[in-house]
């Protein structure tokens, strides 16, 4: 839906913008709230609020929903199904142990972040680090050094993967919401995760796991079943874990892919989506012409969405040789969809309070008062996504309500591909630092590492600090250079 003309003036538009956050918040800290019903609620009362005609407010609420719903529930459903895939098939072991076996005992944290950041690229955070829980223990009590040596470089890859790279939703709804391109996005993202995680993680976890040692025995290592047994009943993350659990369990018997089938099925979407980008810019530039066949059917492979189905499809033929049948692979890709349904109406939710707050004009009026200013609009991303991420808690929401926010002003500046991808990595730093105790992954690094809440406090939040830190400054530095 195309911005109407605002009722009221950038003042009134503003404090109701203000109202809305501050009842978004109060909705899903104080009362509970489930996000999906708390964000379509709000957005429904600010579309009627901002003078939005009552017969156009459907339609506010539903293109915002439909739009970003639309791009990130194929790339989260495809992304997610080979994650199971790979996890099931006891694809996250080999690439840990293979690495392990590669880097040697002295960089064993380094190796187990690696594989995070490797396996991290179609999987969410909590459920890669449920994954590799199993992992961590092994390596911890094999080398010794208390289990954040391990901990803190694995769980701070799924981090940055998380709220960086598509197709996780956070970043995909923010290139979404500012009408960037999601497969230039990807490719810019997964350099400036890793180069974040070597800064902003790796450094400071061997100081953190260094001041702070977390012995196995005080890590409760049997918990690692129990939680997921709880977290099931709570419809948390545990509902992966088992169902994974379960499906792992069947496949056991078998042997587990070849390293080499785990990298190649990894790397293919980046390659895949890579051939599209450079195809499509030789396109542009006049160096192949615009009917090629063969341009044209690369440029269509190497869209996010059908690079993603592709890999699922290979995944399924390389993976199931000897392991499970076609009938089972329904049941383990139908295990992954279940737990993602609640992240993709979330995120679908928080596109339709952002689509909402264009349309009203709110966005206009919030990122002119922030230009007034004189604050850049790199700045603008990470100051509002850090005050949305800390206030309460969720970087999904934090990055789509902030994406939804500037959408207006990257239109009028006409910003460019790559600029729109550093300012989704900058809206993605402020979503990620601050992490505490109104954030799910806070509560699950402290109840799986064995630390109360002080100790949390001063390692997890201290290292996804410096992790936002990192993203930010590199993106930044990246806008200076492109100019």
């Amino acid at each position: 839906m195309t911005e109407i003309e605002p009722v009221y003036g950038a003042g009134i538009l503003l404090l109701i913008a203000a109202a809305a956050v501050a009842l978004l918040l109060f909705l899903i800290i104080r009362l509970k709230m489930h996000a999906f019903v708390a964000l379509v609620l709000v957005s429904l009362l600010t579309a009627v609020a901002a003078g939005i005609p009552i017969a156009d407010v459907p339609d506010a609420l539903l293109s915002g929903f439909s739009g970003t719903l639309g791009s990130v529930a194929l790339l989260v459903g495809f992304g997610v199904m080979v994650g199971r895939l790979l996890e099931t098939t006891g694809g996250a072991q080999v690439l840990a142990d293979t690495l392990i076996a590669r880097f040697g005992e002295k960089h064993a944290p380094f190796a187990l972040g690696v594989a995070a950041l490797i396996f991290g690229f179609p999987i969410f955070f909590d459920a890669g680090l449920v994954v590799f829980l199993p992992i961590i223990f092994t390596v911890a009590r094999r080398f010794g050094g208390g289990i954040l040596r391990y901990g803190l470089p694995t769980a701070g890859a799924f981090a940055v993967m998380h709220a960086v790279v598509p197709p996780h939703p956070g970043p995909v709804a923010a290139a979404d919401l500012m009408e960037g391109n999601i497969g230039l996005t990807l490719l810019l993202g997964v350099p400036v995760a890793v180069a974040a995680w070597f800064l902003g993680v790796h450094y400071v976890a061997r100081y953190l796991s260094a001041r702070y040692v977390i012995d196995i025995p005080t890590a409760v290592f049997g918990q690692l079943n129990g939680g997921r047994d709880q977290d099931a009943a709570d419809g948390g993350t545990g509902d992966g874990g088992t169902g994974a659990g379960g499906a792992a369990t069947a496949t056991a018997t078998q042997a587990p892919p070849r390293f080499g089938t785990v990298l190649f099925i990894l790397l293919l979407p980046l390659v895949l989506i890579s051939l599209n980008t450079v195809v499509d810019t030789l396109v542009k530039a006049g160096v192949v012409a615009e009917d090629a066949d063969w341009a044209n059917a690369l440029i269509l492979v190497g869209q996010t969405p059908i690079a993603l189905l592709i890999t699922v499809l290979v995944a399924l033929v390389l993976l199931s040789r000897g392991r499970f049948s076609m009938g089972q692979a329904t049941g383990i890709l139908d295990d992954a969809l279940g737990p993602i349904c609640s992240i993709i109406l979330i995120t679908g939710a928080g596109g339709m309070f952002g689509g909402v707050l264009r349309a009203s004009g709110i966005g206009s009026a919030l990122t002119e008062s922030l230009s007034d200013l004189g604050m850049p609009i790199l700045l603008q991303a990470f100051v509002i996504a850090t005050v949305l991420r800390v206030a309460q808690g969720s970087a999904t929401v934090a990055l789509t309500t902030t994406a939804g926010l500037l959408a207006a002003q990257v239109t009028a500046e006409g910003l460019s591909d790559v600029k729109i991808a550093l300012l989704v990595f900058a809206v993605a730093a402020g979503a990620t630092v601050l992490s505490h105790v109104n954030d799910s992954g806070f509560w699950l690094v402290s109840r799986f590492f064995g630390m109360d809440v002080r100790t949390t406090l001063k390692t997890w939040t201290v290292l996804e600090t410096t992790l936002g830190l990192a993203i930010f400054l590199i993106a930044a530095l990246l806008w200076l250079v492109t100019g």
